[in-house]
């Protein structure tokens, strides 16, 4: 395992001798940018391990993705090992179905400290709902992002982290697809206290994950942050999303699959070639 491969991995040429916000959030974005959250190796009859050295092998150098355990276990030992203070923590994500979140704990999140302030970076969330800059740990400050406005707020010892979405216009129709005008909708991410937690803790959520009734066996996904937007491969859609700032609207464009064209969108748009057959 080398901080070097690391960086050369996610395109990452900057300097990394200060350990500031400015150095976290080049590294971030680099990270969001060149590997894709994804869950496609349960879909190929693949298991995940959590274990560091196998996350590195398989994202480093098998040029993988990974999901929010891989993704940001693989974070939190290059923050590390460049001298950042960080810690491990776990969250709960919310469930628009059922409008509320999680029983237990079913994602993880980085906490970083630089020069007495703190900061929740999550490289792991994916689709728009993903950070792109580290979020300062303050309750009900807005702080707008490319992707929309983000906000944590705090109620007894609890984190809440949501986003302000802009409204959509589908390439196919020409016309927002949010029925209300004016109107912006407010997504509850998830929740999450600063107790620190060591990878281990999330052993059982890691095999729970592949063995259980849960959306992430039912769909396969491949999620990647683009420098305008996000492509998002679920089963045999691909949504492309551009974020406009301009006119306060996201440019949606939808397209079905073939199986042949998730082959080579997944090398093409995602840089991945999967060494097992992928059932989507």
């Amino acid at each position: 395992m080398n901080i070097q491969e690391y960086f050369s991995r996610i395109s990452y040429d900057g300097s990394h001798k200060d350990a500031d916000l400015k150095t976290l959030t080049a590294i971030l974005q680099h990270h969001i940018q060149a590997i894709p959250f994804e869950n496609l190796s349960m879909h190929c009859g693949e298991s995940i391990y959590l274990d560091l050295e196998r996350t590195y092998n398989k994202i480093v150098r098998k040029k993988r993705g990974g999901w929010c355990l891989e993704n940001n276990y693989l974070l939190f030992w290059a923050l590390q090992r460049i001298g950042y203070d960080v810690c491990i923590l776990g969250g709960k994500s919310y469930n628009p179905a059922q409008r509320t979140y999680k029983a237990d704990v079913d994602h993880v999140l980085l906490k970083v400290v630089i020069d007495g302030k703190s900061y929740i970076a999550d490289s792991g969330f994916g689709g728009t709902y993903q950070m792109w800059q580290p979020v300062l740990l303050v309750s009900g400050k807005d702080q707008p992002q490319v992707p929309g406005i983000f906000r944590l707020t705090e109620d007894n010892g609890t984190w809440y982290l949501e986003k302000t979405k802009r409204k959509h216009c589908n390439t196919d129709q020409s016309v927002p697809s949010t029925d209300t005008p004016g109107m912006k909708e407010i997504r509850k991410i998830c929740s999450f206290t600063l107790e620190p937690r060591g990878m281990n803790d999330f052993q059982e959520l890691n095999w729970k994950l592949q063995t259980s009734d849960n959306l992430l066996r039912k769909k396969s996904i491949c999620t990647l942050q683009t420098t305008d937007g996000v492509c998002n491969l679920v089963g045999w859609t691909l949504t492309e999303m551009k974020y406009n700032y301009m006119e306060d609207m996201d440019v949606v464009k939808i397209t079905t699959l073939t199986d042949e064209e998730v082959e080579k969108t997944l090398k093409d748009t995602f840089n991945i070639t999967l060494e097992n057959k992928l059932k989507p």
